[in-house]
């Protein structure tokens, strides 16, 4: 029978990282320790304690990388501009890109299906002409994973140059 002794389990820091929507940041290492274990327990017993460990270090690591795979852009300026802010950005295919109301609202978010690479479905990727975000906070999320450059604008605000491109690399 094998003997376990106290063990510990760091989980590195990752400062920076937004959490969700609020700005939490996670500013120190987290230990999980395990109190040694008695001659008497089984192996299977330890084994146990080590897998939850495992599991809660594994889903912090992948909540943290979803989050930092994902762009925000803001629907309407904190000026009050009818903009996108940034009106223009890069991302990765299948990267998520989060649009968040944020002032001037109603928004919405169509991709036009002339300015977008051939073989996509405009459709497919954005609200409809109807649909609107209308309170502060409210979002469309949408993942591009054709490569190329895409243009997108907001029904109501569109003449007033609401517009923005986003590139697929």
């Amino acid at each position: 029978m094998a003997t376990i002794t106290s063990t510990a389990v760091a989980i590195p820091s990752f400062t920076g990282l937004k959490l969700g929507s609020n700005s939490s940041r996670l500013s120190s290492s987290v230990k999980v320790s395990a109190s040694p274990v008695p001659r008497s327990s089984s192996v299977k017993a330890s084994l146990k304690d080590f897998g939850v460990a495992a599991v809660a270090a594994t889903a912090a690591g992948a909540m943290l990388a979803s989050n930092a795979m994902a762009i925000e852009i803001l629907l309407g300026g904190d000026d009050g501009s009818l903009a996108f802010v940034p009106s223009s950005f890069s991302v990765s295919p299948g990267e998520k890109i989060v649009f968040k109301n944020n002032a001037g609202f109603p928004h919405n978010v169509v991709f036009d299906e002339d300015e977008i690479p051939s073989g996509v479905d405009a459709s497919k990727i954005s609200m409809s002409d109807e649909d609107l975000l209308n309170a502060p906070g409210e979002t469309y999320a949408v993942s591009l994973t054709e490569k190329g450059q895409y243009s997108f604008y907001c029904t109501p605000h569109q003449g007033a140059g609401m517009v923005g491109k986003v590139t697929v690399n």
